[in-house]
C-alpha cells in the first residue's frame, strides 16, 4: 500500500516537473547567450530547422529545448523592436523639446514687436493730433538703415573690429529681435516634420528673409558649411577672401569679394565687397555676420567688377547654438539691397521680392545643412552606387555650365556675336572653352557657341511647364542636335558621327540618380534610345545619355524658381566627366498691386514677348485674379553647342534656328497649360469647385456600383464634392479613357499620376494602349467583349509602363463602363489595385 502510494507520488512529482520544464523561465549562460546572438546577427527569424540545427552544431544549447529557443527569437525581437521604438521616440523627444524651445522664443520676440507697434501707434497717433505736419515711420527704416562704412575705417584693426561688433548687434536685432517686421513665408508653416520656420520682412528697406531650425550638425561644422558659399549658394559666381586677421576677443574677420549671377540674360550680374565677421557669444553661441563695406579698395579687380552692379548686404548672417543632447538651433539672416533701379521694370520683382531672397538663399541654406546632416547619418540612399558628394557636384557643375552660359562674362572669354542681324536671341562665342576635367579633358578646335533668350511668359506655371518640358522632351527637342552635341564630347575631336542620319524612337528612360531631402530638386540620367536609319550602323547603338537637373516643379512653392538643365555624357558616366550644359530657367515674377493695375505695359519693355499673347488683350487682368500662382514668369534659355574653327558660321546658322524652333515649341506648350486653354475640369489637380470633376466622379462610383456590385467609396456617407475629395485620394490608381478608335486617357487620381509619372495636362497625351505591356493588351483586348456585354470585367495581375518607362506591377485590374445620368457610356474606368514599381 505505501508501494503504490509512493509511486503516485512520483507520478505526479514527474508530470509536474515536465510541466515547469515547458514553461519555467530559463536562465541562459554567457556563453549560451554569446551562441544565440551570432545566430541572431546572421537570421533574427531562423525556421525551425535550422533552429534543431542550432542545437546539434552547438553543444552548449544540448539542454535547452527547441521550443524555448524559439521563445528566446521572439523574445530577442520584440526586444530590438523596442529599443528602436525608444530610440525613435526619444529622437522626436529631443526634436520636439528643441522646437518647443524655438517656437517659445519666437513667441517672445512677436509679443515685443507686438509691444514696439502698439507704443508706436500710440505716438504716431500723438505726433498727429498734435501737429498736422507729416512725420515719418521710425520703426523700422531707423534699424536697417545703418551707414556704409568706408575703407577708411579697414586701415586699422581697431576700426574694423568696431564695424563688426556694430554689425553683429544688428544682425542679432534681426535675428532674435524686433529690429525687422518679420511676416510668415506664404506657403510654409512650422511643424515637426518642416525644415525649419520662414519669415520675409515686411515694409522694410531692401528684401530680407528669416529662417530658424534644427540641424543634427554641431555649430561649427554648420559655420564651416556656411561660409563656403559657393558649395550651396547656386547663384555664387566667386567668393574671394582677400584679408583675415584675428581680433581681439577671440573672433575672426575677413574681407570679401563676391560675384552672383544674374538670373536672365536681361540684367547685369551683381556683386558685394563685405566684412565678416565670426566669433562666439557668452552663451557658447557661434555666430557668422557680414555687411557691405562702402568703396572697392585693392579687394576688386575694376575690369572684372565693371561687369558687375554693386549691390549691398545689410548686417546679415547665422546664428548657431547648441543644442541639449547634440545638434544646433540655428537663425539665418539675409537683408540685401540689390539696386532694383538698374534692371527693366518688368523684371525688378525679381530684385524686389523678400520670397525670391528666401528661396535662393535663406531656405536654401538651412536645406543644405540638413542634407549633409542626413548624408553623414546615412539615411540617404546612393544612385548608381554613387556617393551623394559626387552627385552634389554633379548638380553644381550643370546649374554653373548653365549660368556661365547665361551670363557670358568677358573674363571666361566670351564675346557677342553679331549674327544674321538677330534681336530675338542672343549669340555669344568662346574660343578658348577648355572642358577639363582630369583625365577626361576636352578641347574644342573651334570653341563653344551659345544662342540664348529670356521672354516674359503670361499666365503659365513655371512648374507645370518645367514638368511638361522634362516629361515630353519629343515635343521640343531634336534628337540629331543632342547627338550632335553627344559627338563631339568624345574622343574624335574632328568628326561629329553624332550628325548621322538616326530616327528617334520616342523612347525617354529617366534613370534616378538622386535628390534633396524635399524633393525639390532631382538629379537623373535620360536615355534617348535611337534607331539608324542606314544598314551599315544597324549593330551601333545610337542611345544618347543626358545628366539631367529638375528643381521647382511644385508650383504650390512661392518665389522659387523652376529649371530644367541637361547636358550630354557619356553612358560609363565617369565622375570627372566633362559637361556642357543647357536647358530652361523659369523665374516667377512676384505681382505688385501696382503691376496688376496695369498688366500690358510689360509688353512694351522687352520686344520678344509681343509674341507671346496667348489670349486677347481684354482676358489678362481676369487670369491675373484666377491665376494661384505669379501670373508673369520671365523664361530664359540657353543652349550651347560645340564647333570646328572653319565651321564657325554654319554651325551658328543652324542653332539659332533650333533655338527658335524650341522657343516657337515652349510658346505652344505654354498656350496648351495656360488655365485659361484648358477645359473647367482640367487642371493640375482636380477643383472640388469645379461641377464637371464632381459629376464625373459620381458617375464613376455609381456606375462601379452597379456594374461590379460592391461599392468603390462608401458614398452613403458622402455627398456632393467629398465624392471627389474622396475619389481623388484614394489608394487604387484609377484612370479612366475615352471611347474613341484610339483611346485616350482623360482622366487619372493622384495614386493613378503617380503611377504614369505624369501630370493631368499631359494625360490627355497618353494612349491606352500605350501603359500595357503585350500580354497586358492581350488580356484586355480578350475581355473586350465581356465588358461590353456584361459591364465589366476583371483582368489579372501583370505589368504596364509609366511614361518614364518604368516597369509598375499591379495585382488586379478592374475595368468598368462608366455611364452618365441618360444612360450613355460616357467612359471606360480601370482600377488597378495593389501597385507598384518594380
Amino acid at each position: 500500500m505505501a508501494m503504490v502510494a509512493q509511486q503516485h507520488r512520483e507520478s505526479s512529482s514527474g508530470s509536474m516537473n515536465k510541466h515547469l520544464d515547458c514553461g519555467k523561465y530559463v536562465r541562459y549562460t554567457a556563453e549560451q547567450v554569446e551562441a544565440l546572438e551570432r545566430v541572431y546577427a546572421e537570421c533574427p527569424k531562423p525556421s525551425s530547422l535550422r533552429r534543431q540545427q542550432l542545437i546539434r552544431e552547438c553543444p552548449i544549447l544540448s539542454n535547452i529545448e527547441p521550443k524555448q529557443i524559439k521563445v528566446w527569437f521572439q523574445n530577442r525581437r520584440c526586444r530590438e523592436k523596442q529599443r528602436k521604438e525608444s530610440t525613435g521616440l526619444q529622437s522626436v523627444n529631443r526634436k520636439l523639446t528643441a522646437m518647443n524651445k524655438l517656437l517659445m522664443e519666437e513667441n517672445d520676440r512677436l509679443q515685443k514687436q507686438v509691444s514696439q507697434l502698439i507704443s508706436e501707434n500710440g505716438y504716431m497717433h500723438q505726433q498727429l493730433q498734435t501737429t498736422s505736419v507729416g512725420t515719418t515711420d521710425p520703426s523700422c527704416e531707423s534699424a536697417v538703415t545703418a551707414p556704409q562704412h568706408s575703407l577708411r575705417d579697414a586701415n586699422n584693426p581697431a576700426g574694423l573690429l568696431s564695424i563688426a561688433e556694430e554689425t553683429l548687434a544688428e544682425f542679432l536685432s534681426k535675428a532674435t529681435g524686433t529690429a525687422v517686421n518679420w511676416v510668415q513665408m506664404p506657403g510654409m508653416k512650422p511643424g515637426p516634420d518642416s525644415v525649419g520656420i520662414f519669415a520675409i520682412s515686411h515694409r522694410c528697406l531692401g528684401v530680407a528673409a528669416r529662417a530658424c531650425g534644427l540641424v543634427s550638425l554641431e555649430p561649427p561644422k554648420i559655420a564651416e558649411i556656411l561660409k563656403d558659399r559657393n558649395t550651396w549658394f547656386r547663384d555664387c559666381r566667386n567668393l574671394e577672401i582677400f584679408t583675415m586677421f584675428q581680433a581681439g576677443n577671440g573672433g575672426t574677420i575677413e574681407l570679401l569679394y563676391t560675384q552672383t549671377y544674374a538670373p536672365t540674360i536681361l540684367a547685369p550680374a551683381r556683386d558685394f565687397w563685405t566684412l565678416r565677421y565670426t566669433t562666439t557669444l557668452e552663451n557658447g553661441s557661434l555666430v557668422v555676420c557680414e555687411r557691405s563695406l562702402s568703396g572697392t579698395g585693392a579687394g576688386p579687380n575694376p575690369a572684372a567688377a565693371s561687369q558687375f552692379v554693386r549691390a549691398d548686404i545689410l548686417p546679415s548672417g547665422y546664428l548657431i547654438r547648441p543644442c541639449d543632447g547634440g545638434g544646433s538651433i540655428i537663425h539665418i539672416v539675409d537683408h540685401l539691397n540689390l539696386g532694383a533701379w538698374s534692371v527693366p521694370e518688368v523684371l525688378r520683382p525679381l530684385y524686389e521680392s523678400s520670397k525670391v531672397v528666401a528661396q535662393k538663399m535663406t531656405i536654401a541654406a538651412l536645406r543644405y545643412i540638413r542634407q549633409i546632416a542626413q548624408e553623414t547619418s546615412g539615411e540617404v540612399v546612393y544612385g548608381l552606387g554613387r556617393q551623394p558628394a559626387v552627385l552634389r557636384t554633379f548638380s553644381q557643375r550643370l546649374i554653373r555650365g548653365f549660368n556661365d552660359a547665361i551670363n557670358g562674362f568677358s573674363d571666361d572669354s566670351w564675346s557677342i556675336l553679331n549674327f544674321d542681324g538677330a534681336e530675338d536671341v542672343v549669340v555669344a562665342v568662346n574660343s578658348s572653352k577648355n572642358l577639363s576635367t582630369g583625365t577626361n579633358a576636352v578641347s574644342f578646335l573651334g570653341g563653344i557657341l551659345c544662342v540664348k533668350a529670356s521672354m516674359l511668359l503670361q499666365n503659365v506655371p513655371p512648374g507645370v511647364l518645367i514638368r511638361f518640358l522634362r516629361e515630353h522632351r519629343s515635343e521640343w527637342a531634336d534628337f540629331n542636335v543632342d547627338a550632335y552635341s553627344a559627338a563631339a564630347l568624345k574622343a574624335s575631336s574632328y568628326s561629329y558621327p553624332g550628325m548621322r542620319p538616326t530616327r528617334f524612337t520616342g523612347s525617354q528612360i529617366i534613370m534616378p540618380l538622386g535628390h534633396t531631402i524635399e524633393h525639390e530638386e532631382m538629379l537623373e540620367m535620360i536615355r534617348l534610345e535611337g534607331d539608324p536609319l542606314s544598314h551599315e550602323d544597324a549593330y551601333i547603338s545610337r542611345d544618347i545619355h543626358l545628366l539631367q537637373m529638375c528643381s521647382g516643379v511644385d508650383e504650390n512653392t512661392v518665389g522659387a524658381c523652376s529649371e530644367l538643365v541637361f547636358a550630354p555624357i557619356d553612358e560609363m558616366f565617369p565622375d570627372d566627366a566633362p559637361l556642357l550644359p543647357s536647358g530652361f530657367r523659369v523665374n516667377p515674377l512676384d505681382p505688385k498691386s501696382g503691376d496688376l493695375q496695369d498688366p500690358l505695359t510689360s509688353f512694351k519693355t522687352l520686344d520678344l514677348t509681343s509674341s507671346l499673347e496667348v489670349r486677347p488683350a481684354a482676358n489678362h487682368a481676369a487670369g491675373y485674379a484666377a491665376s494661384s500662382f505669379s501670373a508673369r514668369s520671365v523664361l530664359t534659355l540657353a543652349f550651347q553647342f560645340p564647333f570646328e574653327r572653319n565651321l564657325q558660321e554654319s554651325v551658328a546658322t543652324f542653332a539659332c534656328q533650333y533655338v527658335r524652333s524650341v522657343i516657337s515649341s515652349v510658346q505652344r506648350v505654354s498656350m496648351a497649360i495656360s488655365p485659361s486653354s484648358l477645359s473647367p475640369a482640367i487642371g493640375q489637380k482636380p477643383s472640388i469647385r469645379s461641377p464637371e470633376a464632381v459629376t464625373l466622379a459620381h458617375w464613376i462610383c455609381q456606375s462601379y456600383s452597379y456594374h461590379v456590385g460592391a461599392e468603390l467609396l462608401r458614398t452613403d456617407s458622402l455627398s456632393g464634392e467629398l465624392i471627389l475629395k474622396t475619389l481623388w485620394h484614394h489608394q487604387d490608381a484609377i484612370l479612366c479613357c475615352s471611347l474613341k478608335a484610339l483611346p485616350v486617357l482623360t482622366f487619372a487620381n493622384q495614386a493613378g499620376l503617380d503611377m504614369l509619372e505624369t501630370t493631368l495636362v499631359a494625360l490627355q497625351d497618353i494612349t491606352l494602349d500605350k501603359i500595357f505591356d503585350d500580354s497586358g493588351r492581350k488580356a484586355m483586348f480578350s475581355e473586350f467583349a465581356k465588358i461590353t456585354q456584361q459591364g465589366f470585367s476583371y483582368l489579372p495581375g501583370g505589368i504596364c509602363l509609366s511614361t518614364m518607362g518604368r516597369h509598375v506591377s499591379y495585382e488586379q485590374a478592374i475595368v468598368w463602363k462608366v455611364a452618365a445620368e441618360d444612360n450613355a457610356v460616357h467612359c471606360l474606368a480601370f482600377a488597378f489595385v495593389n501597385w507598384s514599381f518594380v
